[in-house]
């Protein structure tokens, strides 16, 4: 018997009809439908059995216009996207919708109502709870720049503190020592701070709601930044993480591997049975914020649990015993897995698909505390003493270094010093680059030769180490977005080693977020082009071990964003694959088609829009383009390079002025250095994009990839940087920065981590929610075509967490959109709608209750 799965109760194609509306014969049906797409695509009529794509050259943002129109009509049922895609032509379409009046197909599942173990989560059609009003935020917000403020005069008391008795050893071997012993004392607070302040403003975290900018809320605020800053999260994966989430009151069984570097903030809300493996990139945060209120739960796994990567677990979920959730995957509010059964899909649903992969190796509590005894000797031994001492030797070995990080009020009024600083910062930019580009290709080829593809390995080992040592450094983001966007990306990934086959140049094949787990199990075919996001999973874990396998991707293919692309994936040539689509990992190859949505359905490769500028590839003129394109993005690479160079040589020289004025001002220049780093990197940040948009502002676009507009909007994504922007999450600075980056933001906006890869295109309406992981990207690429509208979010709008909305959306007042869910592109969300799914549809309501603290 199934524990709650989501509801299923009708053969696959039906649709029902609107609550309150009578449903027209299916003759009506047909002519109405037929009307309303002529209406749409500009055309005087559409024959009945007339393909939407291949017959009409129709597309997914036209039809989704057509889905809004239908939705609109008295007597018409609700059709989505997924409804198009299988029933292509309006006589199909007609029958499928008049075929039967009950919902919910299985590919088509309803969201659940919450349990009681959930808090009741704001109603869509209902007002969310009255806001605290501005002076509360002012307050909020005063508050977490008091809590910056402290932070940075104690990080600075404990730095010049430490350098001033690691200064004062009499000699080599004192100073070693010295290193070590103030290394061990600083990682001890700096990880034992946010595990007493979590015990001392919360306690033990329970199940409840608590109003955004509220007091209860500045409390969430401050454990969950530094529970998150914490240094123990960078071993992520390792028995010392599940050690730390234990410290922080999470009930870990033995022998569990967490490999999510996204920290559960409501960590006695999280059980974990024995054995169990979170995979990378899922998201389990024991919270969500609805509304004006941030709501707390429970999520409970059983014993032998498998979570892929890339997934989303909802407060109040629930995966029994034995259980396996596959990746690109979610579970919502209230879905309870069953014991022994495995699930797929956003929101899941029953599989017969196997996502554990690798089977168990010996791995005991013995292997376990070894292996975490010797992550703290190295710690302390080897990189405390580096971090801490290294300074102290080079400013009292290296006189010409000293005389740029110590320059003395003289040097401060020399301008040969500041050509000196910037020639060092030059050296230190491009030696980097240059160490990094040798060092790369060999730690990946010698890791390629002692971990052996197809082997099962036990964790915690030797071959453990040597593969997560490779994975951490040749997984180097800075890299990426220097070469992605670019012909440079295809040298770059064969020089870590990557198998791209004989390349077809495109200068777009891939974009600047890649990762992967091995580069030699990298192989992608000929004439492939991927955009950004893209995560290979080249290794599959079990609790206990990992192997790792060749990933494939096929020929002639494209990739669109946020995909998780496992080993055993079921795709051959010539394959579009959606933005964040769940890639098969049985049944047949998929060839010659698209895939679209999780769980995955077959939909056309291609659209006529998609060979609006074959013109541009014949083979000169194709060239002649690449040519130019390779230019421009050259250039936009030195522009990158030349503004990292510069913020590099502001931030030196902020510290340089700093130790200058030490001796008269003791710590308390260096606490206002701390402070005013933030500030001026925002600053520097807004100004960098200014400049960028100016030489070539954002708006509505179609064109080809060969177009100088398209280059340009590369050059935006490129250079501007955005990661300073994960400090102000949940904070009312976020929307400050937003509205200075050209986004249209009303009041009380509260942004968790959402996501904008093009800011001015975005409204985002008064009093909008937005969770962590969510993004708002009003651009897509296929193949050689780029196309890009503005997308408008209405006032009290929510997204969930991991919620992906596309260009050319319109969502209405009060309209929420799930987690984890996928909105396409030129989708109209009523007022008050919730909508859920991959791809997302109208969905049935939340219910509404609760009490506030």
């Amino acid at each position: 018997m199934r524990g709650n799965p989501l509801e299923t109760a009708a053969p696959p194609g039906t649709v029902a009809p609107a609550h309150g509306d009578r449903m027209i014969d299916a003759t009506g049906v047909e002519e109405l439908l037929g009307r309303l797409l002529a209406e749409v695509a500009g055309l005087e009529s559409v024959a009945p059995e007339s393909d939407f794509f291949q017959d009409l050259g129709a597309d997914s943002l036209l039809m989704a216009h057509f889905c809004a129109r239908v939705r609109k009509q008295s007597g018409l049922p609700s059709l989505s996207m997924r409804d198009v895609y299988r029933h292509p032509t309006i006589r199909g379409l007609s029958i499928a919708l008049t075929a039967s009046p009950v919902t919910h197909p299985p590919d088509r599942p309803r969201v659940p109502h919450e349990t009681t173990a959930v808090p009741p989560a704001c109603d869509a059609h209902e007002a969310p709870p009255a806001a605290l009003g501005r002076p509360r935020v002012l307050v909020c917000g005063a508050v977490q720049l008091l809590t910056y403020l402290v932070y940075s005069l104690l990080l600075a008391a404990l730095v010049t503190g430490g350098y001033a008795w690691i200064a004062a050893g009499d000699g080599p071997l004192d100073d070693y020592l010295r290193s070590v012993a103030f290394g061990a004392a600083a990682l001890l607070i700096l990880c034992a701070l946010p595990i007493l302040a979590k015990w001392l403003l919360i306690g033990r975290w329970k199940p409840g709601r608590i109003r955004i900018w509220s007091f209860g809320y500045m409390r969430f605020w401050l454990v969950k930044t530094l529970v998150r800053a914490n240094p123990l999260v960078l071993t992520v994966g390792t028995p010392l993480y599940s050690f730390y989430l234990r410290a922080l009151g999470a009930h870990l069984g033995r022998g569990v591997t967490v490999l999510s570097r996204t920290v559960p903030v409501c960590t006695d809300l999280l059980s974990v049975g024995d054995h169990t493996v979170v995979r990378k990139d899922s998201r389990i945060s024991c919270y969500r914020a609805r509304g004006s209120v941030i709501e707390t739960g429970p999520v409970t796994l059983g014993r032998g649990v498998v979570v892929s990567e890339s997934t989303v677990l909802d407060i109040g979920t629930v995966m029994a015993d034995g259980s396996q959730l596959g990746h690109a995957s979610s579970l919502h509010a209230g879905q309870s897995v069953p014991r022994g059964e495995h699930w797929h899909g956003s929101p899941a649903q029953p599989c017969d698909s196997d996502f554990q992969g690798v089977d168990a190796a010996p791995c005991g509590s013995v292997r376990r505390a070894v292996h975490g005894v010797g992550q703290v000797l190295v710690a302390t031994a080897v990189v405390a003493p580096l971090a801490v001492g290294g300074l102290d030797v080079l400013l009292s070995k290296t006189p010409q270094l000293a005389a740029v990080l110590e320059p003395g009020p003289a040097a401060l009024s020399d301008p040969g010093f500041y050509g000196d600083l910037l020639a060092f910062t030059a050296l230190v930019l491009l030696g980097g680059l240059l160490i990094a580009l040798l060092l790369l290709p060999v730690v990946s080829r010698l890791a390629g030769r002692i971990v052996v593809p197809g082997r099962i390995y036990p964790l915690y080992g030797f071959h453990h180490a040597v593969h997560r040592l490779a994975t951490v450094l040749t997984n180097r983001r800075s890299l990426t977005r220097l070469f992605g966007d670019s012909a440079a990306v295809v040298h770059y990934l064969r020089w870590i080693g990557y198998d791209l086959s004989r390349v077809e140049q495109t200068g777009s094949n891939f974009g600047t977020v890649v990762k992967h787990e091995s580069p030699l199990m990298s192989r992608v075919g000929r004439g492939t082009m991927i955009a950004d996001g893209l995560s290979l999973m080249n290794a599959d874990y079990s609790s206990t071990s990992f192997r790792v396998s060749p990933t494939r991707i096929g020929a002639h293919s494209f990739l669109g964003n946020l995909i998780a692309y496992p080993a055993r994936a079921r795709t051959g040539d010539n394959c579009l694959l959606a933005t964040k689509v769940m890639v098969p990992v049985d049944g047949k190859i998929r060839e010659n088609v698209g895939l679209l949505g999780s769980p995955s359905f077959e939909i056309p490769r291609s659209v006529l829009r998609d060979h609006s500028f074959d013109e541009v590839r014949t083979e000169d003129e194709l060239a002649r383009r690449l040519a130019a394109k390779s230019r421009h993005n050259a250039l936009t690479m030195a522009w990158y390079l030349l503004t990292t160079w510069f913020y590099l040589f502001l931030l030196t020289l902020l510290f340089a002025g700093a130790a200058d004025l030490y001796q008269q001002a003791g710590l308390w220049v260096f606490a206002l250095a701390n402070a005013v780093l933030l500030p001026c990197t925002i600053a520097y940040g807004v100004l960098v994009e200014r400049v960028v948009t100016l030489f070539g502002p954002l708006g509505p676009l179609f064109c080809s990839i060969y177009d100088v507009r398209f280059w340009r909007r590369e050059r935006y994504w490129k250079v501007p940087a955005e990661a300073y922007l994960r400090v102000l999450n949940g904070t009312p600075f976020k929307s400050a920065v937003w509205r200075m980056l050209g986004v249209r933001v009303g009041k009380g906006v509260f942004d968790d981590g959402c996501s904008l890869p093009e800011r001015s295109m975005v409204t985002i309406g008064a009093g909008s929610t937005l969770n962590a992981g969510s993004v708002v990207q009003c651009h897509s690429q296929e193949d050689g075509a780029f196309k890009s509208e503005p997308s408008v979010l209405g006032p009290d709008t929510t997204l969930g967490v991991g919620a992906f909305v596309h260009y050319g959306v319109e969502i209405g007042a009060r309209a929420l959109l799930e987690t984890d869910s996928f909105l396409m592109k030129g989708e109209t969300v009523p007022d008050g709608g919730r909508w859920a799914g991959n791809p997302a549809h109208p969905a049935d309501h939340l219910d509404e209750g609760g009490e506030l603290r």
